[in-house]
């Protein structure tokens, strides 16, 4: 049934019954044109009860607006990037027992003299009504820290720095064979043990060539890790830019490009798959050139190009060379202080389920050795119990340069987080006791509370996708987190209402049932007690060891979400000058086209003033007793018009067609 029809049968104008299907719990839009005749005859019966509901409902609407005018002002407070629970409720005016209680709402059991970071005071704000911002010198003092560790070596003597081992990142499109060329590399297989052949972590391995030691960071290649691979460039001093020979540039080697530039990293490209029937070198030196400004050095540019085949391991000791040239050219900054207290940068972070909290570091000057208390921006992260190297042995110290996987910590660093060793006198390495809150938080659950939705565009209805995820290590949370963001679209939000590491618990089957959501687990498992529930509750647990293929599946949710909406498309208007036939289906008329262009099979409404008074079909067109495909403007045509039989000389028709709605791509 016509919206338009409906209306008149209930005595209202359309816009009134617009507004009065959603308080009566019918979800249909403005936009809609038809209602299904089930929904429409039970509107219809049930009408004089439905009336007496709005009668009730539209003073209560009025009390809740007036309410929320009379509500106080949001207060605005002013936070370091740290601050203790009883300062922040002075600060925010609440009882520190509130300012606690919601803590431990979000996840967080800490005491009222325990510090909590700037991301965790913004979310209690939110709770208690408080709006919470961070103080600009510490925005300043944050924005600084990316300089942090130049600064550190700089202000070394001169006299201490000695060379260090090259850090070398190895970036490129997906599947150009980056993983295969460190497994040449370094002899042991990777490719094997990554699913789908796509590095899923970052991991940092050390090889030896011509005497001279060379670290290389693996970075992923699939579009959904632009946020690791940037870290990767961050800590190294060398990139390989690795571009396939038989495929040439793609858009993920132009960005992986940029994040060099922009890291001022000196590099060498690798023309991986020369072995290859369909490899063209010169193709791809051309393409370089033209796309990228990359001048091949035997073209008389200064920038190494080796072919190589990683697969055949030929071409792998002159790329080596080739790196260990520029570490030449570049051994004024390649350097580090090894008796210096040891500083790094977090390359992976995850939580054991037998160790705990365990993280990779990257170290970059000093040396660090187990029994040292390690921290981050003066927040002890706990004591070092456990190293071990990148091919799993103990190990007895980390000198620069060396990556290293540590044990013992009493809370989780973030990837790219920049740590040192703290002076056991000092009052942080005091408080070894306490953890990083921030990390506390990430690592807990949080609840649908600590998610602010995108704001929706004005007139348009959002809906939200509630997702719970799991993943093995930060990293992974973060890169999911990235790609997800990019699914968002005007009608569909996304709504992370709970992450944290480590195996599905029965919490995440509750909340998924609570809140509707689907859930999520990248390179984790369910127990049989969580299985069990979740087949009592109905809800699905979905897995995946490549992140893409999680991606693809809330593409399909969002697009199973988008309702199928049918717009007009106004075709014209005609004027009724006679009748000439009428029976119980239709009439046949004759009008004037006073604008636009009129089709057949098309729809009409009949317009009796500022009234519609009916809806159909023109079933067929003609012009000078001809069937015709269009009638003009101004012309004159007769109409055969299916619906009911009410048209009257004099009144309008506006002829349209009904078109679905193209929704935007994904």
């Amino acid at each position: 049934m016509n919206v338009t029809e409906l209306a008149r049968k209930l005595k209202m104008t359309t816009n009134e019954l617009f507004d009065a299907l959603p308080r009566l719990g019918f979800d249909i839009g403005r936009r809609a044109i038809k209602i299904d005749d089930r929904v429409a005859y039970k509107i219809i019966v049930n009408w004089s009860i439905y009336k007496k509901q709005l009668a009730t409902i539209a003073p209560a609407l009025a009390d809740v607006q007036a309410a929320a005018e009379a509500s106080p002002a949001k207060k605005t407070v002013t936070v370091p990037s740290t601050i203790t629970v009883r300062d922040f409720a002075a600060l925010a005016g609440f009882n520190v027992s509130k300012v606690l209680s919601e803590l431990m709402k979000n996840g967080i059991f800490i005491s009222m003299n325990e510090k909590i970071d700037f991301d965790a005071a913004s979310i209690i704000g939110q709770d208690l009504n408080v709006n919470v911002v961070l103080d600009q010198g510490e925005q300043t003092a944050e924005s600084s820290d990316g300089s942090k560790l130049k600064n550190i070596i700089a202000g070394q003597d001169q006299s201490t720095l000695q060379a260090r081992p090259p850090v070398v990142v190895v970036m490129g499109h997906v599947d150009h064979g980056k993983t295969k060329l460190l497994d040449a590399i370094r002899t042991t297989q990777v490719v094997e043990g990554e699913a789908g052949g796509i590095t899923q972590h970052i991991g940092a391995y050390q090889i030896e060539q011509r005497g001279q030691i060379i670290t290389f960071i693996d970075t992923p290649g699939h579009e959904v890790f632009t946020a690791m691979r940037s870290r990767g460039a961050k800590v190294a001093d060398v990139a390989i830019l690795v571009v396939a020979a038989d495929d040439g540039v793609k858009p993920q080697t132009v960005e992986a490009y940029h994040i060099i530039e922009q890291a001022k990293l000196p590099f060498v490209v690798a023309i991986n798959k020369v072995d290859k029937p369909e490899a063209d070198v010169d193709r791809v030196k051309s393409e370089l050139s033209n796309q990228l400004n990359i001048t091949p050095d035997d073209w008389g540019g200064k920038i190494m190009c080796v072919p190589i085949s990683a697969k055949e391991k030929t071409g792998i000791d002159k790329l080596l060379d080739a790196v260990l040239f520029i570490t030449e050219m570049e051994k004024n900054k390649i350097v580090a202080n090894p008796k210096a207290a040891a500083v790094g940068t977090v390359i992976e972070s995850k939580i054991d389920k037998g160790e705990g909290p365990v993280a990779t570091i990257l170290i970059q000057n000093g040396t660090l050795r187990p029994g040292e208390i390690i921290g981050f921006n003066d927040q002890p992260l706990g004591r070092v119990r456990m190293m071990k190297d990148y091919k799993g042995e103990t190990a007895a110290k980390a000198m620069p340069s060396m990556p290293v996987r540590i044990s013992g910590l009493k809370a989780s660093p973030s990837i790219g987080d920049i740590v040192e060793v703290m002076r056991a006198n000092s009052a942080a390495a005091g408080a070894g006791k306490k953890m990083r809150l921030g990390k506390i938080k990430k690592d807990s659950f949080k609840s649908s509370s600590t998610q602010r939705p995108a704001q929706a565009e004005e007139g348009v209805s959002v809906r939200y996708l509630n997702l719970v995820v799991r993943a093995d290590v930060l990293g992974s949370v973060e890169a999911i987190e990235e790609a997800l963001e990019k699914l968002n679209t005007a009608e569909v939000k996304i709504k992370i209402i709970k992450k944290g590491l480590g195996n599905f618990t029965a919490s995440d089957i509750h909340t998924a049932l609570a809140s509707k959501a689907i859930v999520l687990g990248f390179n984790v498992q369910a127990n049989q007690a969580v299985q069990l529930l979740a087949r009592e509750k109905n809800i699905a647990i979905n897995g995946f060891n490549i992140i893409y293929e999680l991606v693809d599946l809330v593409k399909r949710q969002i697009e199973s979400l988008f309702a199928k909406q049918l717009v007009k498309k106004e075709l014209g208007t005609i004027k009724v000058l006679a009748i000439f036939k009428t029976n119980e289906s239709g009439q046949i008329i004759g009008g004037k086209v006073t604008s636009g262009l009129i089709e057949p099979n098309s729809k009409i409404e009949v317009w009796r003033g500022n009234t519609a008074i009916a809806a159909g079909e023109l079933i067929n067109l003609q012009s000078g007793r001809q069937n015709v495909a269009t009638v003009a403007e101004s012309q004159e045509c007769g109409v055969e018009f299916k619906g009911e039989p009410v048209i009257k000389a004099e009144d309008v028709l506006k002829v349209y067609r009904e078109e679905e709605k193209k929704q935007p791509a994904i």
